[in-house]
Formats: C-alpha cells, structure tokens, sequence
C-alpha cells in the first residue's frame, strides 16, 4: 500500500487548519527509512481550546469521527473512519519527551502535495517507545536503533 496520497491529505487538512502536530511512533519511523509498518499514524499536539476546534474541522473535512478510547485517563484523541481505513491519533502528552517545543525543535519537514508534515526525530521516537515499555514498543526497538545508526553513517557521508 503507498500511504502518500493519504499522507497528502493529512498534511492538507493540518496545513488548511492550521493545526500544528509532530507525526511520533512507527509512521514517522518508517519515515526515517526504518522497516516497520503500522495501521495508524500518531501525532503530538498541544491540547489547548483552539487546537481541539481545529482537531474537530480537520475530523469533518477528512470524514472521520473523534473517539476518546482511554477516556478519562488519556490525552488520546482517535479520529477514524472505517469505510477509508484511517486511524490518526493525537496526544498531548508523549511518554519521555518532556515538551512539544523541544520535539519540534528536534523535527525534520518532509513534504507531501503541496504542504509539509513535521516528523519526529526517530531519537525521540525511540526515547518515547522505550519509555511507554509496551511488548509491541519495545519488540521494534532494534531496528529502530540499526536505522538511527545508519541514519548518523549517512549524515557523516
């Protein structure tokens, strides 16, 4: 499956709200070139009034509804819609990463159409998986970690 023109479309509906969110977990990672897949893409956000009026008109322009899985104990917002097989969450808090200005201050840009996704470092994706101690977070840790050491090799080129 190629996620660009899903991927296209996120980043139109972010870019047309004005929603700013860090793509985190195993979509960013494969991202970064990591061998990994996943069903959902995950983002940070900052939960503030404004933001969750514009997580809601991203939610109507994309067709999906908004769910709180975990509610009332997580800052988990789940847009989906079924009949396109789109699964986004949003999370205002991320486990090990202490502030949503110092992952994008460490976020790369990648375009896609017209617009831009902010994508997590995949340091930042490693430090939040480790952290969380998932079995499923923790199972992709090694090939996470051989894509960042290969990642560095590539920068020292």
């Amino acid at each position: 499956m190629n996620a660009q023109p899903l991927l296209n479309r996120i980043a139109a509906a972010l870019a047309e709200h004005r929603l700013e969110a860090i793509m985190i977990g195993n979509a960013a990672a494969a991202l970064h070139g990591a061998p990994v897949t996943t069903l959902d893409i995950d983002f940070m956000f900052r939960k503030t009034t404004a933001n969750m009026k514009k997580l809601k008109a991203i939610a109507r322009m994309l067709q999906a509804d908004i769910l709180r899985p975990y509610y009332p104990v997580s800052e988990l917002f789940r847009l989906t819609n079924e009949d396109q097989g789109l699964q986004l969450d949003f999370m205002a808090r991320l486990h090990g990463i202490r502030s949503f200005e110092g992952l994008r201050a460490r976020a790369t840009r990648m375009k896609f159409g017209n617009h831009e996704l902010l994508i997590a470092d995949l340091a930042d994706i490693i430090k939040s998986k480790r952290a969380t101690g998932r079995k499923r977070d923790l199972a992709v840790l090694e090939i996470l970690e051989r894509t960042l050491e290969e990642e560095k090799r590539q920068e020292e080129k």
